[in-house]
């Protein structure tokens, strides 16, 4: 079976606290596989959440693309590989600072894959980049746009995005500060998929670890022209439940 292509930054923070072990922007692998992206029309990059191993990782891009595959997309899904497996995540005594390391370490994601997304781009300038995150991966997303708004040259370099019960706050599409940088560097859409029965939102809110999770109930205040929300009725808060009630993309 053919490797599934991916972004990777395992290994370059730690599992317990979130600390920089190694300051590397990334790695590919295969490497050779990142050759044959260049010139691609668009490319999908799919961000895993929380508690996701190397293999839990790629099972996620493989349920993207075949999901996109089944609902008419057939241009190139790859994935975004990060250190989400933190220390005593399946374990609800340990939930607090699992959750705290993992949302340090997804903060820090968001300069390694948007350094990604640059060096893509200058050597494939005309290639749509679409994002796809769930749950903790919408905070991955959000730290890279705010990373790539830095510059000037980055405004609308990344053509839409989509969120699957997605744990950052609901007031931000229409906060000033994201707001502001979610209309700027995305060129077409935010899509939000909410689902108020998802029940690790719906728990992790209650418990304040989340409050107000966007991915719960949609967004608050007045969001930006280009952010959207669609409700969903997933099964349950599990990416594969998500995907299945994804109909149409981009």
């Amino acid at each position: 079976m053919k490797p599934i292509s991916r972004v990777s930054t395992r290994g370059y923070y730690d599992l317990g606290s979130g600390k920089t072990l190694k300051t590397n922007n990334y790695y590919l692998y295969p490497k050779k596989d990142f050759q044959k992206l260049i010139g691609s029309k668009e490319l999908t990059i799919m961000i895993h959440g929380l508690r996701n191993d190397n293999a839990g990782a790629i099972a996620k891009v493989q349920l993207a693309r075949n999901r996109l595959r089944k609902i008419g997309y057939s241009q190139p899904v790859i994935g975004f590989s990060y250190d989400s497996n933190t220390t005593g995540a399946h374990l609800i005594k340990h939930a607090k600072k699992a959750l705290a390391a993992g949302q340090i370490i997804a903060k820090k994601n968001g300069r390694n894959l948007g350094k990604f997304i640059e060096d893509f781009k200058e050597s494939s300038p005309r290639t749509k980049i679409r994002l796809m995150g769930h749950s903790l991966g919408s905070q991955v997303i959000l730290s890279t746009l705010e990373y790539l708004s830095k510059k000037n040259k980055n405004k609308e370099i990344v053509e839409s995005i989509y969120f699957f019960g997605a744990s950052i706050t609901e007031d931000v599409p229409s906060s000033k500060k994201y707001g502001k940088i979610l209309q700027n560097i995305v060129n077409k859409k935010i899509v939000n998929h909410y689902a108020p029965t998802d029940e690790v939102l719906y728990w992790a809110n209650k418990e304040k670890y989340v409050k107000g999770p966007l991915g719960l109930n949609g967004a608050t205040g007045k969001p930006v022209k280009k952010y959207h929300q669609k409700l969903v009725k997933p099964k349950n808060h599990r990416f594969a439940s998500y995907a299945a009630v994804l109909s149409v993309f981009p």
